[in-house]
């Protein structure tokens, strides 16, 4: 197969990218689907229990742009493959812990490896593949991330059903590893990158970027679509684990089958973006997204499954629409560019997961959603004002 793929050139990469994807968000909220068990193991509150979420997206963040200079000088596929290879362990070892702080510090830890995928692929991506192809590479690679965060939900909560919370934490480290070993394999290596070991260079490159108005704009939407995504798949767990839902670990699982919507829409994303632009995509997904959001606010398992179909679908298509529009605005630095996007982006899951937490102590859901709602309407100003000039032909 690795013959395969090195033959068929960038077509042949597709296989891969989306694998990448997949195993990078197999961890960042895995934990999601167990929250309810984790919480009555330590006797947590929804805040303290929602934090080892928030942790997690909080150090990819804090690492991202630093994973950018450093891929610059090592090169794309020994980051890729080495961060595959760490992330397994801390992962192993959250099922070791005895303390919710220690679970907290673990899954820290498993968000500092995390940016070796993320943010070096999305260079590797914009290096190695013409203009036209970028945008739907990138949307392989979000279907795969999709695929991921549905599948580390699905995995842990079932596996949690079966052997237990810290049972699921094995099972995770082993797909980790059989991702590592899976990207040695069949990672084709770069033939366009450049080592830049220029430090000097990289804080000019740095420099420009931080006065790129575009690029910050993309980044302040990056913040609030990840605060949309992680602050309503936390605290919905909590209004159907409790009546009059009840749901299981098990059931709260399978309410993440939502995502493969995502699976299937994400691939045609990249067709839409091409055909009608970056802006109107992601404010037309804005109000998909919201409209879904509202949805799940009805007294109905019925209506909140839809509602979340919806909302999630809205947003898959606005992180196609705003990876994109920075693949098309950024013409150096691109490592660098996606880490300060990374690093933007998991800030704001990490402030979602705070934020939305204290509004749901307070409100209860509808607070949670509330406050949801307030930064899609946001997100939706910032790119109307931001990105707002004439676009190059994507």
């Amino acid at each position: 197969m690795r013959l395969l793929l090195l033959g068929n050139g960038k077509q042949a990469s597709r296989p891969i990218v989306w694998l990448l994807g997949f195993f990078a968000f197999l961890n960042i909220y895995s934990i999601q689907s167990i929250l309810p068990l984790v919480m009555q193991d330590f006797h947590a509150s929804p805040v303290q229990a929602g934090a080892t979420v928030g942790a997690t997206v909080l150090a990819v963040g804090l690492v991202s742009p630093f994973m950018g200079m450093l891929s610059d000088a090592l090169g794309r596929k020994v980051i890729i493959c080495t961060s595959l290879f760490i992330l397994t362990i801390p992962t192993v070892m959250t099922s070791t812990a005895d303390t919710l702080e220690m679970v907290v510090v673990l899954r820290f830890l498993q968000g500092l490896a995390i940016p070796g995928i993320v943010v070096v692929l999305m260079a590797y991506i914009a290096e190695e593949f013409p203009p036209g192809g970028v945008t739907r590479m990138i949307s392989t690679y979000v279907g795969g991330s999709v695929m991921g965060g549905f599948c580390g939900r699905f995995i842990t909560g079932h596996a949690a059903h079966l052997l237990g919370w810290r049972g699921a934490f094995v099972t995770l480290a082993a797909f980790n590893l059989i991702g590592a070993l899976l990207a040695v394999w069949l990672l084709p290596p770069s033939r366009c990158f450049i080592p830049n070991r220029n430090v000097r260079g990289a804080f000019r490159i740095l420099w420009n970027h931080l006065h790129n108005q575009r690029l910050l704009a993309a980044c302040a939407v990056g913040f609030c679509v990840l605060f949309v995504m992680v602050s309503t798949f936390t605290y919905v767990n909590f209004l159907l684990a409790y009546a009059p839902f009840n749901l299981s670990a098990a059931g709260l699982a399978n309410v993440f089958c939502v995502y493969l919507v995502g699976v299937v829409l994400t691939p045609l994303a990249g067709r839409l973006i091409v055909r009608i632009g970056f802006l109107r995509s992601l404010q037309g997904a804005l109000v998909i997204s919201a409209a879904g959001l509202l949805l799940t606010l009805l007294p109905s398992f019925a209506s909140v499954i839809v509602g979340l179909v919806v909302c999630s679908s809205g947003m898959f298509i606005c992180q196609s629409a705003t990876v994109s529009f920075i693949a098309d605005t950024v013409s150096e630095g691109r490592s660098l560019a996606s880490g300060l996007y990374s690093m933007t982006y998991y800030a704001g899951g990490a402030v979602g997961s705070w934020v939305a937490g204290l509004a749901y102590e307070a409100w209860g859901w509808g607070g949670s959603v509330l406050s949801i709602f307030l930064i899609q309407v946001l997100a939706a100003a910032i790119a109307w004002v931001g990105w707002r000039k004439p676009e190059r032909s994507a």
